[in-house]
């Protein structure tokens, strides 16, 4: 029996399909890196396309080792000539070769985003900029998007026009690429840029990956930018063999720069392009993909499909709302508890929110209760303090020019080096078109250095030995060497004994990373190089961190979230105002609430057997208490779908001015659940006062007497706009006005302040 034979038909059309232009649209679950691993196994196999003539591009390195390590499995010999990358590798690897066309040196370092954040202070202090009111992160962003979109300061100026903020954002541009290009550094969005400056620039290169890559296959082509796609149509551009995969369903990072028309309009730039839809999931079971194509349907911006399973409907979705966040968090622990109980692993299980900020009261359940967790997207492990001073060392001896390290580590540990020394070394090499460490190799040559002359000497020249060794030892031998003759661990033991251990383990795991690169090296038949593993260290990810193996519950945002899959998901904070967000409802762009909508809609397909909802009445939101309705993405679940419980529910009436759902049409008791879609109230749609049960007690509408408006009246707020009034309450000054609102949810406030006007 053919490996083509246990594919379905989708799936055996997109494998045999070589040659073009090719769409394929897959849907979550549906085995888009099994089409892809075939389709390089056939191409290689049938058709006789060398391995080397193949490139695949994915976004995660555990995406591209998944890939990999398919491939092996499928081809065999000749598998390791296969490019299979994340963008960014692929870019490092170009520019290592090449780079040198544009004016730097094939040694680069690649800054993070503490490295940023540093550089840019040092630039907005040069360029004389008010960090109060150009705040440092949002020149960061402003630089990042304008990359995205392949904007260069040139251009970036030219479109400011008469602009005076953009104008200074302009000088910061400029100046910051300089300093980058003096320190022979770049950033994460420069590895594209410069990428496709070198194809664009230099015809040779560009032919030479054009041969090179004959047949192209994207991954997640829906979270492709501007400059990945013109790197990718560069690259494809002489035979014109792309098959790009992806899912505008599943399009959720827009804010880092991702453009779905890459994929919505494939076709209008490849018009002889072959679209399949792959829309058989081998993940979930039937009720949670009809729920999931409840809420996408609602989506007027993508490409039509709708997922189906021959798995079995599976048991309902839970639904449960809960008085507050913290019985919400109570009630997630408790059921995992049971699950564990009942013979579940707790690594079955993935509690998936909004916000970073959801997690504190799930943490602090889970330690209370003693279930071991995992938070991804917490403190990456590479942005520690003391991994960065060892890297910075690394960096330093491998790339002299680059003055962020060199700056970091001059006095660390500490060698008597103080900021006004600093400051005078920068000064000369500034003066003298130096960088900062071929400054301090002639101390006797800056004005004002003085007594600390010797102590540069020194470091120098421990530098200097450090480069010799780098030469002849392994990495992980140099390593050693370092922390030994600077005495950094020492020092951190003297320094910090409360978290020295801790630091120290992470020194550790470090060297364990060194090794295994080393080892990883030997497998592949490569040498193992300094600039090798500090490009390796560059480019881990987050998600690169979650070890499956381990039995722990992952705690994670939704973003963070895509690509995995879980037994049992956990969707925490499912209320208007939290998810989707505050901003979305009330913002003028419909985009961004599709765009949630698209976050909500890969949440719910990251579950395989079970889905549970949860929110809460009220919750605290940066020091206030806010209270919100249902989300409105529940809401547009089929209600059939829903497990909602057995005790009586009560409404809250709602009017017509949401966008046609029912959103926050159901209250009901702390762990008890609501029917998504009821009927709407005939006494709020008439805007007469009316009588509902609240917090147990029974609110009837009466007007106040000393105010325009009473209980049942709507309302308008200058911020929240319209509303209907909950309940008044007389106080000392002032009467506190409950009011909910029909886009922001529901509010305390005090009338002098919120200045209602009845309408």
């Amino acid at each position: 029996m053919s490996i083509y034979d246990t594919l379905n038909e989708p799936q055996r059309e997109a494998v045999l399909h070589a040659d073009g232009p090719l769409l394929i649209l897959a849907g979550a679950g549906s085995g888009k890196t099994r089409v892809l691993t075939h389709r390089i196994a056939y191409l290689i196999e049938e058709l006789g396309v060398n391995p080397w003539n193949i490139l695949a591009i994915t976004f995660t390195n555990k995406a591209a080792g998944e890939m990999r390590q398919r491939a092996d499995d499928l081809v065999g010999f000749g598998s390791e000539s296969i490019w299979v990358s994340t963008f960014h590798s692929m870019c490092v690897r170009i520019l290592r070769r090449f780079i040198d066309r544009l004016g730097y040196d094939s040694r680069f370092t690649i800054y993070d985003t503490d490295d940023q954040k540093t550089l840019m202070k040092a630039v907005c202090k040069k360029v004389d900029i008010d960090t109060k009111r150009f705040k440092e992160r949002m020149l960061l962003s402003v630089i990042s998007s304008a990359k995205n979109e392949m904007i260069l300061p040139e251009e970036f100026e030219l479109n400011a026009g008469g602009d005076f903020a953009q104008l200074k954002i302009a000088k910061v541009y400029r100046e910051y690429e300089a300093q980058l290009k003096a320190n022979n550094a770049l950033d994460f969005d420069d590895l594209l840029v410069k990428t496709v400056q070198l194809l664009q620039t230099q015809p040779d290169v560009r032919e030479n990956y054009q041969e090179r890559f004959r047949y192209i296959m994207v991954d997640e082509y829906q979270d492709t930018n501007t400059v990945q796609f013109k790197l990718v149509s560069l690259l494809a551009g002489k035979y014109r063999n792309l098959c790009v995969v992806g899912d505008d369903d599943q399009s959720i990072y827009k804010f880092r720069g991702a453009n779905i028309r890459n994929i919505l309009d494939f076709e209008k730039e490849y018009p002889d392009a072959k679209v399949i839809k792959l829309e058989q999931n081998y993940r979930s079971t039937g009720n949670i993909l009809n729920a999931a194509n409840g809420v996408i349907s609602n989506n007027k911006g993508r490409k039509d499909k709708t997922l189906w399973t021959a798995n079995g409907e599976g048991e309902k979705i839970s639904l449960r709302q809960f008085d507050t966040a913290y019985d919400e968090a109570e009630f997630i622990t408790e059921d995992i508890k049971k699950e564990v109980r009942d013979g579940a692993s707790y690594n079955d299980n993935a509690v998936l929110y909004r916000t970073n900020a959801q997690s504190r009261l799930l943490e602090e359940k889970f330690i209370a209760m003693n279930i071991p967790y995992k938070i991804v997207g917490g403190i990456n492990f590479y942005a520690r303090r003391e991994i960065k001073d060892i890297l910075a060392y690394l960096k330093t001896v491998d790339n002299g020019q680059d003055d962020l390290s060199v700056r970091r580590i001059i006095n660390v540990p500490k060698r008597g080096i103080g900021l006004t020394t600093i400051n005078r070394i920068q000064e000369a090499a500034d003066a003298r078109g130096l960088s900062f460490y071929e400054a301090l190799l002639a101390p006797e040559m800056i004005p004002g250095v003085g007594r600390s002359a010797s102590k540069l000497d020194s470091f120098a020249a421990l530098i200097e030995y450090f480069k010799g060794q780098a030469e002849k030892e392994s990495l992980t031998d140099l390593l050693n060497e370092i922390l030994d003759m600077t005495g950094y661990a020492q020092n951190l033991e003297a320094d910090d004994e409360i978290d020295a251990e801790s630091r120290l383990q992470n020194i550790e795991e470090l060297l364990n990373k060194a090794a295994a690169y080393e080892e990883d090296c030997e497998d592949r038949g490569e040498k193992a190089t300094l600039s090798g593993f500090l490009e390796e260290v560059a480019l881990v990810a987050d998600i690169d961190s979650l070890e499956e193996d381990q039995d722990y519950v992952v705690l994670m945002t939704l973003h963070s979230a895509k690509g995995l899959e879980f037994p049992h998901v956990y969707l925490a904070g499912m209320e208007d105002g939290l998810f989707p967000s505050y901003m979305t409802i009330t913002g003028d762009d419909p985009e961004e609430l599709e765009e949630e909508r698209r976050l909500c809609y890969v949440g719910i397909t990251r579950a395989e057997q079970k889905l549970t909802l949860t929110c809460a009445r009220k919750r605290m939101v940066r020091g206030e208490t806010q209270y919100n309705r249902i989300s409105r993405f529940v809401t547009e679940i089929p209600p059939e779908l829903l497990d909602t419980g057995s005790r009586k529910r009560t409404y809250f009436p709602e009017d017509d001015g949401t966008d046609g759902n029912t959103a926050g049409n159901s209250l009901f008791s702390s762990g008890q659940s609501v029917s998504a879609g009821s009927s709407r109230s005939k006494s709020y749609a008439s805007k007469k006062p009316f009588t509902a049960l609240t917090k147990g007690k029974q609110l009837t509408a009466q007007k106040s007497d000393s105010l325009a408006y009473g209980v049942g009246d709507r309302v308008r707020h200058v911020k929240f706009g319209e509303g209907t009034v909950l309940d008044i309450k007389e106080g000392g000054r002032d009467f506190e006005v409950t009011v909910e609102f029909d886009t922001a949810g529901v509010r305390k406030m005090f009338a002098m302040f919120a200045k209602l006007v009845k309408i």
